[in-house]
């Protein structure tokens, strides 16, 4: 990663939560303690954040704090090839008719070109989804209610009393931040509250995320393997991967996308 993109996405992980420590910025960009030091020494410098001992904060601190993770923006534009093809896969799938549910995220995001063709019942909470679903395709769209999360683009409440429980879908599509024996990790305590509701109002949970997604850990737990129906990843999937899934009875899906070449680490 160039250090213009380090460097914004650390000025926009600092706008997002009061203090961002150097370990989460090492995970936001993948690379070393050393080398978040100098971009917090050279933005500090130049007055874009504040250097504190552990990290970085914001020169004028968020008014609330957001969400753990990378922005939209700048997953979006990691492993697209793969979550093209996991996307394809995803809506395979699907069915006329069908009601889902498509949690936001970028591998998620790109169902929506295939699904331009089809007339179903989406519930999402991504603005994104939702924008792109209204003006291309004649799909019915609901979208959940709570505050809007800028960075992810999504909107989360943390409220019982929302739409979501008024939803039933055949099926629920989601990405991760991480998948290992443990079971479907978040980055972000509230993502997995909003998540969670969501996930019991469908009857099968795909989950699709690239091959990356098995190496990456998180300390939140969002469910257990055994609650996923199906998983859906691209080529590169370790083997030691494919036989946990397996022995977890969880559906495996290999999208081929022919970018196994493909080392950066997404979101």
């Amino acid at each position: 990663m160039h250090e213009k993109e380090r460097h914004r996405i650390i000025i926009s992980a600092v706008q997002d939560r009061p203090v961002v420590t150097v370990g989460d910025l090492c995970t936001l960009t993948g690379v070393s303690e050393a080398t978040i030091r100098r971009d917090i020494s050279t933005l500090h410098m130049k007055q874009k954040v504040r250097r504190i001992r552990g990290g970085a904060e914001a020169i004028t601190p968020p008014q609330f704090a957001g969400l753990a993770g990378r922005p939209f923006v700048v997953n979006e534009t990691m492993n697209i090839a793969a979550k093209q093809a996991i996307a394809r896969a995803a809506v395979e799938m699907c069915s006329e008719g069908d009601s889902i549910i498509i949690n936001g995220g970028t591998t998620t995001f790109q169902m929506v070109h295939p699904l331009a063709n089809r007339r179903m019942q989406v519930f999402t909470n991504s603005f994104p989804i939702a924008e792109h679903l209204l003006k291309h395709s004649k799909n019915t769209i609901m979208l959940s209610g709570g505050a809007i999360y800028r960075e992810q683009n999504i909107i989360l409440s943390p409220f019982d009393n929302d739409v979501t429980r008024n939803f039933y879908a055949k099926r629920m599509f989601m990405g991760a931040q991480g998948l290992g024996p443990i079971g479907l990790m978040e980055a972000d305590p509230l993502l997995i509250q909003a998540e969670q509701k969501l996930i019991g109002q469908a009857d099968e949970l795909i989950v699709l995320v690239d091959s990356s997604k098995f190496a990456q850990r998180s300390s939140l737990v969002l469910c257990q393997l055994d609650r996923i129906t199906t998983v859906i990843t691209d080529e590169g999937i370790p083997d030691k991967a494919a036989a946990m899934l397996e022995a977890a009875d969880v559906n495996l899906i290999v999208a081929q996308s022919g970018s196994v070449q493909e080392n950066e680490v997404a979101s």
